[in-house]
């Protein structure tokens, strides 16, 4: 077996071991690079020491890297945040009063609901890393052990009708509300908090806005719409948005990302490298994005050629978008995007 899969397998599973356990993880992507292998355990030097009560994600660190299409992985969720992804996205189909995940209605499955693959891990994960101890209780730690600041940002793409859906959501959300694990804005000030969930899809802007007192889903604006030009001082959902008069109507206080599909909105790459009318689109979108306190990303870049898929994420992250979004997290997370890859390949 090749020693990327074995490393990132190992990386999986021992996630998983520190969640129900708490059991010893080690998070080197080289298993060579591993010293002393015996030092913790009983009777070896060290024996006892090894092990910390927040090791769920221990050395993990957190990077800007989105995890599109969580579910389709082999281990939702933790896949991500074993390659450090800040980011992960679940498709959400509401039938019979349950909310199932999937990439379409024929990859659906009775267990594979939108509390078993991600809103439950995501609690006892924060258990894990808000553990009680003899030196007092820890609170407000997010997933990753390295940032406990970092919240995760839960993306959910709303499938179905959208005002249907929304309450459901809202609901299945309450395991994450009762432990004070989701961020929210009360009206006046934004409460970060390890977990900002973000509705993408059909999620209907005008019954996030209504949520005044306590707005705990975050709009995913349409990016494509706040073009600036330089001397400007100053496919998402669409769902509820027919009395949005201005771009300025998505802000802080009701949206987090602002988000469009790159072929749709930049086009094609040819010859290699983005053109000069291009980034000017991409440096106009992203500056009207930042004016309105909004966090950019690009979905749907190119996959390939690999070099043509690197330039752009390192293009894109020059220009100031905040989150990479892809398909690749091993890619996203290690690979030197500026290398040439395969000549021109």
């Amino acid at each position: 077996m090749p020693t990327a899969l074995l490393t990132s397998c190992s990386g999986i599973l021992h996630i998983l071991q520190a969640v129900v356990g708490r059991a010893h993880l080690l998070w080197n992507l080289d298993i060579d690079d591993i010293s002393f292998p015996e030092w913790g355990l009983s009777g070896k030097p060290g024996a006892g020491l090894a092990n910390y009560p927040t090791d769920a994600t221990r050395n993990v660190i957190p990077i800007r890297c989105h995890s599109h299409n969580d579910y389709w992985r082999k281990v939702p969720l933790y896949d991500a945040l074993h390659w450090g992804c800040t980011g992960v996205e679940a498709d959400v189909w509401l039938f019979d009063e349950e909310l199932y995940v999937g990439h379409n209605t024929a990859s659906l499955t009775e267990n594979r609901t939108f509390r078993n693959l991600y809103v439950n891990p995501i609690v006892e994960l924060l258990d894990a890393m808000n553990p009680q101890t003899a030196f007092g209780n820890t609170t407000g730690h997010g997933v990753f052990d390295a940032d406990p600041e970092q919240s995760l940002t839960l993306l959910v793409d709303f499938k179905t009708e959208g005002r249907e859906t929304y309450p459901h959501v809202r609901s299945q959300l309450s395991a994450l509300r009762e432990k004070d694990y989701l961020s929210y804005h009360d009206g006046e000030r934004f409460h970060k908090r390890a977990v900002t969930v973000v509705g993408t899809g059909n999620t209907p802007f005008d019954m996030v806005v209504g949520e005044t007192d306590r707005r705990e889903i975050f709009f995913d604006a349409p990016l494509d719409r706040m073009w600036e030009p330089e001397r400007d001082a100053g496919g998402q959902g669409t769902v509820g948005t027919g009395l949005v008069t201005s771009a300025d109507d998505f802000n802080s206080t009701n949206s987090w990302y602002a988000s469009v599909s790159f072929a749709r909105t930049v086009g094609l790459v040819w010859g290699g490298e983005l053109s000069e009318s291009q980034l000017n689109k991409i440096r106009g979108q992203i500056r009207g994005a930042k004016r309105r306190g909004l966090r950019v990303r690009y979905w749907d870049t190119p996959n390939w050629p690999i070099s043509v898929r690197n330039h752009v994420w390192d293009t894109l992250m020059h220009e100031g978008a905040d989150m990479l979004n892809g398909d690749d997290l091993k890619g996203m997370a290690v690979e030197n995007w500026r290398a040439r890859v395969h000549g021109f390949w």
